[in-house]
């Protein structure tokens, strides 16, 4: 299966996070001074980040770390086929079955094509798929090979211009290897997901490693031969569908939130704010919130226009897009503690997040 394409140019102009909102009413609280001394919060996605773990390669100090971080990931990833194309995966879980790969790669089909690092194909049942993050989950019965599962990093060990290893079948060519760096990290990618005609903003790590059409669900590693993230997208030049130095890889740590959640057969629905605004051009940080929607969570929650939010669930908020990212992450229900800046004072308040 083809990576999803994009154009060059980017959206611009203001976001809107979550304008269908619920219209139950309900009364407003005002949002309270911001105690100096109060600890972050739950994040309330279900599961806290990964934990700091080493590497297989933890300790090495290799003269060539790439055909070391080669050796070490490739036996984890895995060249997927379907009745229509091809994409990567790796294995997540090697107790149960599990390989994660990406929602366009398997499409509609239920049942694919599963080839190992030494040639073995086997039958693999899709379980589910999230296509606002682009993440599906396919089963093979473990008896049937000697999985070996990945090591996953969070995305907290991640550092800009760190070694990046992809590993793939690019164009079908299983095990294939490339390298580069680390370009940015926490990146915002406004065309998310794996329907183009529904986009979800998706926080996702940069890289200049080469990326190709049937990279799509492997996997991109640090030096230690962690998977830091799923390789997903490239940014094209408009013209040709090859790489050219700007790809894009889902997070370790959002892969496993929504896998656990597709194998768990939790709701994969889209939290919302219900605010319009767009990201400061001041120099500060914040998104600056132009517009509450209707009586939606953000009103309930005392928020008003003319607020900068700048933290959410005890972390930094630095753009609207970024803000509309790490919503999205939550769920209909879920409690969220947001810090604003209000007149020049800083204060917080509690939102119950609405459905889309």
């Amino acid at each position: 299966m083809a990576v999803l394409l994009m154009a060059a140019s980017l959206i611009s102009g203001g976001i809107v996070i979550g304008s269908a909102i619920s219209e139950d009413g309900g009364s407003s609280v005002s949002p309270t001074p911001v105690s100096p001394n109060r600890n972050a919060g739950d994040t309330g996605l279900g599961t806290p980040s990964l934990p700091v773990e080493e590497g297989p390669l933890s300790g090495t100090d290799s003269e060539e770390p790439v055909a070391d971080v080669s050796a070490a990931v490739k036996p984890s990833v895995v060249l997927i086929r379907t009745n229509v194309g091809q994409g990567s995966g790796i294995v997540w879980d090697a107790a149960n079955g599990y390989i994660v790969t990406n929602d366009h790669v398997t499409g509609d089909a239920s049942t694919v094509v599963v080839q190992f690092a030494n040639g073995n194909r086997v039958s693999g049942t899709v379980v589910g798929g999230d296509p606002a993050r682009d993440i599906a989950v396919v089963q093979v019965e473990p008896s049937e090979e000697d999985l070996v599962q990945a090591v996953f990093a969070s995305t907290e060990t991640v550092e800009v211009g760190q070694l990046a290893v992809a590993v793939g079948s690019p164009f079908g060519l299983d095990q294939s290897v490339t390298a580069g760096v680390v370009s940015a990290v926490n990146r915002i990618n406004e065309f998310g997901g794996s329907d183009p005609t529904n986009t979800v903003a998706v926080e996702m790590i940069q890289t200049d490693a080469p990326i190709n059409p049937g990279n799509s669900g492997g996997a991109l590693a640090d030096r230690q031969g962690r998977v830091i993230g799923m390789n997903t997208q490239i940014r094209t030049d408009g013209v040709s569908n090859g790489n050219v130095g700007v790809g894009f890889a889902v997070p370790s740590d959002t892969i496993l939130l929504i896998a656990d959640r597709i194998v768990n057969g939790e709701s994969l629905e889209l939290g919302h704010l219900g605010v319009n605004g767009e990201t400061l051009t001041d120099g500060t940080v914040g998104a600056l919130v132009q517009a509450v929607v209707g009586s939606g969570p953000a009103a309930r929650a005392g928020i008003e226009a003319g607020d900068v939010i700048v933290g959410l669930d005890g972390a930094l908020v630095s753009t609207m897009a970024e803000l509309s990212a790490d919503i999205k992450l939550y769920r209909p229900g879920d409690q969220v503690i947001i810090e604003i800046i209000r007149d020049g004072d800083r204060l917080e308040t509690t939102a119950t997040l609405s459905g889309g």
